[in-house]
């Protein structure tokens, strides 16, 4: 399963970056304070939308999901590396969490639920419904 399309985990640093452009265009430049104020209110605006874009962009370059005819790999980190494998005979179900956003994006949220005790949430994956048909229809 490949990231396809607008990848939406993105949405929430684009989100800001607008309201910084918004705060920079309104800010009035009559009084000396408030328009400094206004511009340091932009500048750390798009700070932390650049923040926000770039760790959405390491999540999804560290992130690796893959699903075989026979189990469901998701491995996760870079430096310290985190595989986990299910057996596809041992999954239970598959839930999906989309809010309205996402279903618009098409991506969601994916939990998969093992025999026992297994659960293993993955966040913000592309097309998550096509995601679940995979594993539940092997």
């Amino acid at each position: 399963m490949g990231h396809h399309g607008f990848p939406g985990c993105y949405l929430r640093g684009i989100a800001v970056l607008v309201a910084a452009f918004v705060v920079w265009s309104v800010t009035p430049t009559g009084t000396p304070v408030i328009h400094l104020a206004g511009r340091i209110a932009g500048l750390l605006l798009v700070a932390a939308g650049l923040y926000l874009i770039g760790t959405a962009w390491w999540r999804r370059w560290t992130i690796k999901v893959a699903v075989t005819d026979r189990r469901v790999i998701y491995k996760r980190g870079f430096i310290n590396r985190r595989t986990v494998e299910m057996n596809m005979d041992k999954i239970e179900s598959v839930d999906v969490e989309q809010h309205l956003f996402a279903r618009l994006l098409n991506y969601g949220d994916i939990t998969i639920h093992g025999t026992g005790e297994g659960k293993e949430p993955i966040r913000e994956v592309d097309h998550p419904l096509e995601f679940r048909s995979h594993v539940t229809a092997a």
